[in-house]
């Protein structure tokens, strides 16, 4: 079970929201600063989200050059602002180890199968779900597709990792939706969990369930005193 650190990142600065709410900003530090301490704690991957980015659907890979280069080598996956496939391939060739894809993928009908062509195993479908609806655009909107039926269409379309983020739970210190996870990981493909991971405890649970991996944010914050 891999614990990944999550780097968040609103206008230059490293920053935690309270259930991805921009006007709650529960954290804010440099981001080379902030990058620095993740790096000294050695992990494999670091999961870095251009908050602005994901907002107003525009990639800013210098910030993820930033990212790169305060990184000493660890790999990254990258989303925020990846509303095709050639900012996508930009987002790689930036920094990024794979690319974490949402509002794009539900663009139009055939968008999902395009992508998994275009990127294979460096691409992760982000399914971030509020009241049991996917949310696109940074959250800020909620769209009428539910949970079920959007990772019943990534099985389908062959997509081999997904992204799942409890909103409800983002930021709160609240403990995982085990549910959503749990229905995530009936599913023929890697699980990655998001969303109110305080500790060792969740990340047992998560991994009993059958995730491959959890995010922690405000978690890890607290492991790091911050």
């Amino acid at each position: 079970m891999q614990i990944i650190p999550a780097l968040d990142i609103l206008g230059q600065d490293a920053v935690r929201l309270e259930q991805g709410d921009y006007d709650r900003v529960l954290f804010r530090q440099p981001l080379e600063e902030f990058m620095g301490r993740l790096v000294a704690t050695a992990p494999a991957l670091i999961h870095v989200v251009d908050l602005q980015g994901a907002r107003d659907g525009a990639l800013r890979p210098e910030v993820i050059e930033r990212c790169r280069n305060a990184a000493a080598g660890i790999p990254l996956q990258v989303s925020g602002g990846i509303r095709s496939i050639d900012a996508a391939r930009a987002a790689l060739d930036a920094g990024g180890a794979r690319v974490i894809v949402g509002t794009a993928l539900w663009s139009e009908e055939n968008a999902l199968a395009t992508f998994v062509d275009a990127l294979g195993d460096q691409l992760v479908a982000a399914l971030d779900v509020r009241d049991g609806r996917l949310a696109v655009r940074g959250w800020v909107s909620t769209t009428e597709m539910s949970f079920s039926d959007a990772l019943a269409r990534c099985c389908d379309a062959g997509v081999t990792r997904v992204h799942v983020t409890a909103i409800e739970r983002d930021g709160t210190m609240r403990g995982p939706d085990l549910a959503l996870y749990d229905e995530a990981c009936r599913s023929d493909v890697f699980v990655v969990a998001a969303g109110g991971v305080r500790n060792d405890d969740d990340v047992d649970d998560l991994a009993r369930v059958g995730c491959e991996a959890a995010v922690m944010g405000m978690g890890y914050l607290a492991r790091l005193g911050l």
